[in-house]
């Protein structure tokens, strides 16, 4: 089977545990919570459905991986979650709001709450490192009366990259500008991590080293990450996998610690 397959390529399958979080981010209510998600593309006789019926909870501090074939609608559930677009039918809950429905104003607000890694870094090239990163912290008012030069500089020291702060993405290795992609989505400590192929774009070394950073600063701060991937190479950096297929989850609950 291919699920089987898959926890297999990372070493061996492992039955099902339980997944415990940090003392410092007790488990409560999901930060993710999905019920019934049907979501559609086009309208009138164009209109097709992409997601079935999705049912999904994700707890505090839990590191999940979602993986399938392309075109399954992994990415399209991602930007759900992220509020990139409006979830149309059934519920969907982040951070306790219910975002079904929800107005273009609360979902900037809903944004604010989440940090972003994709595939593409998408890091603005007329920025420097630092730049890029300092931008994360002034959409958020709580740190504009802080000094954002050097939380931005503790953040890239955290994730390596302290001798590169006024370089521009375009003298940067792809991996470098992946861990700056990093430092950005979490210099505002957010509740949730979305991350969408992070390392497609990267050699085995510095996809496993990028992942590896997140898994490691993810749990320093508490925080959620939910990566989307094809890559079976970083499985077991995940407390759980779920495996999305033709719009449907096929199965939310596989192990794949190697302990």
């Amino acid at each position: 089977m291919l699920l089987t397959a898959i926890v297999s390529s990372i070493g061996r399958t492992h039955t099902i545990k339980s997944v415990t979080t940090d003392s410092s981010f007790p488990v409560s209510e999901p930060v993710i919570s999905v019920r019934n998600l049907n979501h559609y593309f086009g309208s009138g006789m164009l209109r097709k459905q992409v997601l079935f019926d999705i049912n999904l909870d994700i707890q505090p501090g839990e590191i999940v991986i979602m993986t399938g074939p392309s075109g399954s609608g992994k990415t399209t559930l991602l930007t759900l979650m992220g509020g990139l677009r409006s979830a149309q039918e059934g519920s969907l809950k982040i951070l306790g709001q219910e975002i079904c429905g929800a107005n273009k104003q609360q979902l900037t607000k809903l944004r604010r709450q989440i940090g972003y890694i994709f595939q593409a870094h998408n890091l603005m090239t007329f920025l420097t490192t630092q730049e890029n990163v300092r931008m994360s912290l002034e959409l958020h008012d709580e740190y504009l009366n802080h000094d954002i030069n050097n939380k931005a500089i503790a953040m890239l020291e955290s994730v390596g990259l302290g001798d590169r702060i006024s370089y521009y993405p375009e003298n940067l290795s792809g991996g470098q500008k992946q861990r700056v992609a990093i430092a950005r989505a979490l210099v505002s400590q957010p509740q949730i991590v979305l991350a969408d192929e992070p390392t497609a774009a990267l050699d085995k070394k510095s996809g496993r080293d990028v992942v590896e950073l997140m898994q490691k600063l993810a749990k320093e701060q508490g925080c959620t990450i939910l990566l989307v991937t094809h890559d079976n190479r970083i499985l077991d950096i995940a407390d759980r996998i779920i495996y999305m297929e033709d719009g449907q989850l096929k199965d939310v609950n596989i192990t794949a610690k190697i302990q």
